[in-house]
């Protein structure tokens, strides 16, 4: 565990040290902060005390900011040769995987900490419900810990960041939106099994409040996919050098 939260550590100098951690924070606070209290569809407008719109604007926006925090964190290792200097000391494949995907995750809990003055605001404004305002940040930390999951697979296979940025998109609007789109035009149990696989199902149940069983479930195996995936191609990598 020791060498797993050194690699974290190192992972997240290396964010900060490059600014990427501060950069993609403050895009992420702004597109957040700007469609939760200024557009049309925001808070103000909705007449009532809920944070829903701030919710449904992060799920939109975590999903391009995800690839984007773990588009560099094994691609720029492959691209200069250091992956290969780091797993040649004595770590394994599944630590140097959980460091990176631990400080990947600290930087997105960070982020979504910084917006807890929006809880002490729209709780100013009415009666805030304390149970889907927890359910909703436990959704929002789901859907990050999946799309990281994703993200770091994809970085895993290539060298360049742009094509890992790319392909952790691709992964995720099949999750995001195209299996609901898909399941909406089908019938019967296939129209159903497709209806689960999408995100958007899960996260809106519990975004509502309602912390289902099948929606942790659900969520766990896209992040163990994810990770097992990841390390399946770094051994392959291992297996040729």
């Amino acid at each position: 565990m020791e060498k797993t939260w050194i690699i974290a550590k190192r992972e997240l100098n290396s964010y900060f040290d490059s600014l990427i951690a501060f950069i993609l924070i403050v895009l992420f606070l702004g597109f957040s902060g700007f469609f939760t209290w200024i557009s049309g569809n925001d808070i103000f407008m909705s007449g009532q005390a809920s944070l829903r719109p701030f919710f449904s604007i992060a799920y939109w926006t975590l999903f391009f900011f995800i690839p984007a925090l773990t588009m560099r964190t094994l691609a720029e290792e492959n691209k200069t040769g250091t992956i290969e200097m780091l797993l040649t000391k004595p770590v394994t494949d599944r630590q140097v995987i959980a460091g990176k995907y631990i400080a990947t995750l600290i930087l997105i809990a960070t982020a979504l900490i910084l917006t807890f003055p929006y809880v002490i605001t729209v709780s100013k404004l009415g009666n805030l419900d304390a149970g889907a305002v927890i359910c909703g940040y436990l959704a929002l930390m789901f859907i990050s810990a999946a799309y990281a999951s994703i993200g770091l697979f994809t970085s895993s296979i290539t060298n360049n960041q742009i094509v890992a940025f790319l392909t952790a998109l691709f992964i995720g609007l099949f999750f995001h939106i195209l299996f609901q789109i898909i399941s909406a035009g089908m019938k019967g149990l296939t129209g159903q099994i497709i209806n689960t696989l999408s995100m958007t199902v899960h996260f809106d149940s519990l975004s509502r409040g309602v912390l289902d069983l099948k929606d942790i479930i659900y969520f766990c195996s896209i992040i163990f996919l994810g990770l097992f995936l990841c390390e399946v191609s770094l051994s392959k990598r291992n297996a040729f050098n």
